[in-house]
């Protein structure tokens, strides 16, 4: 994980607050909350690259919101022997996808075509397609998905970035200690105190 010095978090405070991303953010975090059941949020990425940090981010804000149908589920394409049980959950678990469960898609890069077909299965089982997409977009994946969210390469904020916007989001409940609220307290936190000349 990278470690934000403050330049960097007054560069983003300033470029988020006109763009938009807040709000973009919000909007489609909102379909992870439509899960019905614990469990039932499953994410996965590309063979190459797993989505450990915006699991560990989405399961952070489940237990912080109590809201356990936000407590994500892993789906990894290898499992090694001896990974405990949390950790054990494969790609075939995408078959079992029905409607009320959500399938999220973080991918930086293209999803492969595996990924993409059983994608296309779970859809027409009912289970929710969201993608979070990378640099240089996949239409396919696009395609596929209930809604998606393209971080391109001059984004005010990079994809590790997005993640956390996401993840914040989708615990929102509206009581006042909305996105933007608590993306402040953590920028302050990273930053630390804010000096006046």
């Amino acid at each position: 994980m990278n470690v934000m010095d403050a330049s960097s978090v007054d560069f983003l405070r300033e470029a988020l607050a006109p763009t938009g991303w807040v709000e973009r953010t919000r909007d489609f975090a909102r379909g992870l909350r439509a899960t019905r059941s614990p469990g039932g949020l499953l994410v996965v990425g590309t063979p190459a690259e797993e989505p450990w940090h915006v699991t560990a981010h989405l399961a952070d804000e489940a237990r912080l919101a109590d809201l356990p149908q936000l407590a994500p589920t892993l789906v990894r394409w290898t499992v090694p022997p001896g990974a405990p049980p949390h950790l054990r959950v494969g790609m075939d678990r995408l078959r079992e996808a029905r409607r009320g469960e959500t399938l999220f898609v973080v991918a930086e890069s293209s999803a492969p075509v595996p990924l993409l077909e059983r994608l296309d299965d779970a859809r027409r089982t009912g289970a929710t397609i969201l993608a979070l997409d990378g640099d240089g977009g996949d239409p396919e994946l696009s395609g596929l998905a209930h809604d998606a969210l393209f971080v391109p390469a001059d984004a005010p904020v990079s994809f590790d970035g997005a993640q956390h916007l996401v993840s914040m989001a989708a615990s929102e409940r509206g009581n006042g200690r909305g996105l933007r609220g608590r993306l402040a307290r953590l920028l302050d936190r990273v930053s630390g105190p804010h000096v006046v000349d």
